[in-house]
């Protein structure tokens, strides 16, 4: 009897064997399917992290909308862009001083007292132009298939080839058939209230409200020493600078 208990108790008393658990090695490197998902089939800005934007430095920010929403540059849509604008021109440490209406994109050129002060401005911004064009158009749904793109201005040649981009961008897409008349500016913009032509433009009788006036150095004075705008200048490629979405 004092065996058989024996025998029990030292069979009791052995530690279970451990089940080897270990997996192949899967830390470290780039996982498949790993990171932020695009907001569409395909990301068309990189989520690379933000450069740092300073108050000394005017920014150029491109927005996109989702392709079953129509021209915006139609009277009343562009009417209803108009008032939003205006309405958010300084809101949240962000000012816009220029935009411009194209077929299915924003040009905006802003100015921002820190990275986060433009995320919270363009993150209020684009809920209202969200919520209002949805209800004028009755749908549902993204309005913006993406994130905004945005490029850092700090040289005046940046700058001026900025507001070359944005003011005559309607000149880049109407393609190298269509002629304008000497002198058009165009309405869905605020060139028709830019005070920095070479020469005085033809303002439309019917166009979009007046926004701030530019606070930093760099879009009020600097752009100027690389030499005014022709009213008449096609842009050119986009220029070349750091970007932050």
């Amino acid at each position: 009897m004092w065996y058989y208990c024996s025998i029990k108790m030292a069979r009791r008393s052995r530690k279970p064997k451990q089940l080897d658990l270990s997996l192949p090695g899967t830390w470290g490197g780039r996982r498949a399917g790993a990171g932020r998902k695009p907001k569409g089939e395909r990301a068309g800005v990189s989520h690379r992290p933000r450069v740092k934007v300073a108050n000394r430095n005017p920014v150029h920010v491109t927005i996109k909308v989702a392709s079953d929403v129509p021209n915006l540059r139609g009277r009343r849509l562009s009417r209803l862009l108009f008032s939003i604008f205006e309405q958010a021109a300084e809101r949240n440490g962000m000012r816009i001083v220029h935009f411009s209406i194209q077929t299915n994109h924003i040009h905006l050129i802003v100015e921002a007292k820190s990275t986060e002060a433009l995320s919270r401005g363009m993150q209020g911004l684009l809920i209202r132009l969200a919520k209002r064009v949805n209800r004028y158009l009755g749908r549902s749904g993204k309005l913006f298939p993406d994130r905004y793109h945005a490029e850092v201005l700090s040289t005046p040649t940046q700058v001026r080839h900025a507001l070359r981009y944005v003011l005559n961008n309607k000149r880049k897409h109407a393609g190298s058939l269509r002629t304008f008349r000497p002198g058009w500016v165009d309405p869905c913009s605020t060139a028709p209230h830019f005070d920095g032509w070479s020469s005085a433009p033809k303002p439309p009788l019917d166009c979009g409200p007046p926004m701030p006036r530019a606070h930093t150095w760099l879009l009020r004075v600097g752009w100027r020493k690389r030499g005014l705008i022709h009213p008449d200048e096609r842009p050119g490629p986009r220029h070349k600078s750091k970007a932050c979405s």
